[in-house]
């Protein structure tokens, strides 16, 4: 063999090699992340749901606690911050329903 054909097969080793450390440091998983201590939810996501229930309200409810919540966590999902579980939703406001005395008829 002569000089030249041991460094071309040389040449080509070192190729290989950063080859393979491309490849690795490519395909290299990502660290772990640390379990956050924040509950998971376990309810299914109903965002959607919850944004087509307040876009259906008027603007007397645009004040609703329950749904600036929702629209907040909308716009954070939007601009790639990560998803936080929603409030509990509260239970809609009605009127009392006003009902005669036991010992009257209406």
């Amino acid at each position: 063999m002569e000089r030249s054909d041991i460094l071309r097969a040389g040449a080509m080793i070192v190729v290989f090699a950063i080859l393979l450390a491309t490849l690795h440091v490519i395909h290299r998983r990502p660290a772990e992340r640390p379990v956050s201590d924040v509950p998971s939810v376990s309810a299914p996501d109903d965002l959607p749901a919850e944004l087509r229930r307040c876009g259906a309200l008027g603007p007397q409810d645009a004040e609703d606690p329950h749904c600036q919540a929702v629209w907040k966590e909308n716009r954070a999902r939007f601009f790639g911050r990560p998803a936080r579980p929603l409030l509990p939703q509260a239970a809609p406001a009605t009127q009392p329903m006003t009902s005669a005395p036991q010992g009257e008829k209406p």
